[in-house]
């Protein structure tokens, strides 16, 4: 969603600089880091939201242009012979959930020519997550997970790790970003474009665009990343000997606002080099006259060149140790209203986020599933949730829609997992072992921990809408009898004590763990406004309105230990009268 075109075009209107003979021009771009001038280092990229004015699959395939133009399969399907046509091009790339798709639609022989490309450093992949994360309402965790996804597939795949962070879109930085997602991952920078404007003009008088940025005071230097502030350019071309004269004066300028000899424009924004060749062969030009004027130098690069070459310096820089945040590109243009808009879907985001990490711990203890369900859908979506312009709620709604889509999608797989797995730990003495489960349960999520609540004798059966008062088997199913088995998982790594609650029908309830002790608990009404809101939105849902609505809510006090689920309540009714046993 970047506004501002952070590339230099070279047109030749006149012909004077042509040799007449030639048919086909060669331009010199060897031309690597000299000593004593300004170099230059230039960085061909594309930026490729997932998910913004578009959905994630609109995006790769190039659909729906009405909204926008843009086709990430182009980019990379002309990216590859650009890149082979010259062997000094260099080109980064960073979403990995369009390259991971890209990738897993090529041959065998186009892959190989990849990974020759990387091995060769011409295509090198940095920040290496799904998406480009926001970094103030994304949580933390959510923030390292999809990282990982990311870097998973890149070693696994390439055999290299990323060592650069790529931030240049987001609206403020967070600290976190410099210490978990710096430092502590193995990267020796980070990149980013959006800060406050008056922090930017200070710190152009002050040169300090360039920074270590400290991200946890107690750390000290093991949480420093080399942090760098882009001050992109803007030129406009008419003519070889203009362009030259406008590229120097441009690099001279940034080159006082800056420490040492080395600057770097990124050449690149959203979904460019959809016609890359194209883009390539203006850069020629760019470098091969640049470097015949010899005032500066030009060079292709990446941020790990520019890293390194900055680093040999031996410099000293200034140390920043607060957030970038936040955000405000003008006078009264803060970008802070984002930190609560689509309130519905960061909610969603979050939760989803706690039932994954609930699920992968069930899926390691029972054992991963060859054929069976899994986690993979939910961990996809979660990663492209975390794009900047997804959790933010930036986006369309239609693409808004997309994201709940691919969560629900996601969740519905992994609660197969979870049902299984944890009826398995129910079932068997030991974590592993269990093959077939005869229990099936039925989920309902509360605030902060999960209940299972088991039918015996009945199919699988969810609690999507327990946050509406809404659950079948403690409603329905349980006064009519039938027997209930509540479980209680915690999935942090610390124990917690909770309320468990859920609708029932009957106010006769006493509970009872499985060892005969009572234990604590409460009914509480239900107002009147929340069961016509409950019955309206059952309705909505599921296309009917249920038969008996509950007055009343079971709280149950409950005490979970790490990484682990309490031990059954079970419940039953009889004759009017409910307890658990």
């Amino acid at each position: 969603m970047m506004k501002v075109l952070m590339v230099v075009l070279l047109l030749l209107l006149g012909g004077s600089l042509f040799v007449a003979e030639a048919k086909y021009m060669v331009y010199n771009t060897s031309q690597g880091i000299v000593k004593d001038k300004i170099n230059v280092h230039l960085v061909a990229h594309t930026h490729d939201d997932v998910g913004w004015l578009k959905t994630v699959d609109q995006y790769y395939v190039g659909s729906n242009n009405s909204i926008q133009g843009a086709c990430v399969q182009n980019v990379l399907d002309s990216l590859i012979p650009a890149l082979l046509a010259d062997r000094n091009r260099k080109f980064i790339y960073v979403e990995q959930a369009f390259f991971q798709r890209w990738w897993r639609d090529q041959s065998e022989t186009m892959q190989h020519v990849v990974k020759q490309l990387v091995s060769s450093g011409q295509l090198e992949f940095i920040n290496g997550g799904m998406c480009m994360h926001d970094e103030a309402v994304t949580h933390y965790i959510d923030m390292i997970d999809q990282t990982t996804l990311g870097h998973r597939f890149i070693k696994k795949d390439f055999g290299v790790t990323p060592r650069i962070g790529w931030q240049i879109d987001p609206f403020g930085h967070s600290a976190v970003q410099a210490y978990l997602l710096g430092a502590e991952i193995g990267f020796d920078s980070l990149f980013f474009g959006r800060i406050d404007y008056q922090d930017r003009a200070k710190r152009k008088n002050e040169k300090s665009l360039e920074v270590v940025w400290q991200g946890s005071k107690s750390f000290g230097s093991s949480a420093q990343i080399f942090a760098v502030v882009q001050d992109d350019i803007n030129l406009f071309d008419y003519n070889v000997q203009e362009r030259v004269d406008a590229f120097v004066t441009a690099a001279v300028s940034q080159a006082n606002i800056t420490r040492t000899n080395h600057i770097m424009w990124t050449m690149g924004t959203d979904f460019k080099y959809q016609y890359a060749h194209s883009w390539f062969r203006q850069m020629d030009k760019l470098i091969h006259y640049v470097n015949m004027d010899g005032r500066v130098n030009a060079l292709y690069s990446t941020p790990s060149i520019y890293t390194d070459a900055k680093h040999a310096t031996n410099e000293h820089w200034p140390v920043k140790t607060e957030d970038f945040f936040p955000y405000a590109d003008h006078a009264n243009g803060y970008w802070t209203g984002y930190y609560t808009s689509r309130p519905a879907l960061k909610r969603y985001v979050r939760m989803m986020s706690g039932y994954y990490l609930a699920a992968r711990q069930l899926e390691f203890y029972n054992g991963r599933s060859n054929s069976g369900p899994n986690t993979d859908s939910l961990a996809d979506s979660l990663a492209i949730a975390q794009h900047h312009d997804a959790v933010t709620g930036t986006e369309k709604q239609h693409v808004a829609n997309d994201y709940a889509k691919r969560l629900s999608i996601g969740y519905t797989e992994a609660e197969k997992l979870v049902a299984s797995s944890l009826a398995c730990l129910v079932e068997s003495a030991s974590h592993t072992g269990c093959q077939r489960s005869t229990t099936k349960f039925q989920q309902a999520k509360t605030h902060y921990l999960f209940s299972l609540i088991s039918l015996q004798f009945n199919g699988l059966l969810l609690c999507p809408l327990l946050n509406i008062s809404y659950c079948p088997a403690s409603e329905v199913d349980l006064s009519q009898g039938r027997n209930l088995i509540v479980v209680v998982y915690n999935s942090l790594g610390w124990a917690r004590d909770d309320v468990i609650q859920f609708p029932v029908l009957d106010e006769n309830v006493t509970v009872h763990d499985s060892e005969k002790r009572e234990i604590l608990s409460q009914i509480i009404p239900i107002a009147d406004a929340f069961t016509g809101l409950r019955n309206s939105h059952v309705n909505a849902y599921l296309g009917r309105t249920p038969a008996e609505t509950p007055k009343v809510l079971a709280c149950i006090y409950s005490f979970c230990s790490t990484f682990w689920f309490q031990h059954l309540f079970h419940l039953k009714c009889q004759k009017g009268r409910c307890s658990f046993e």
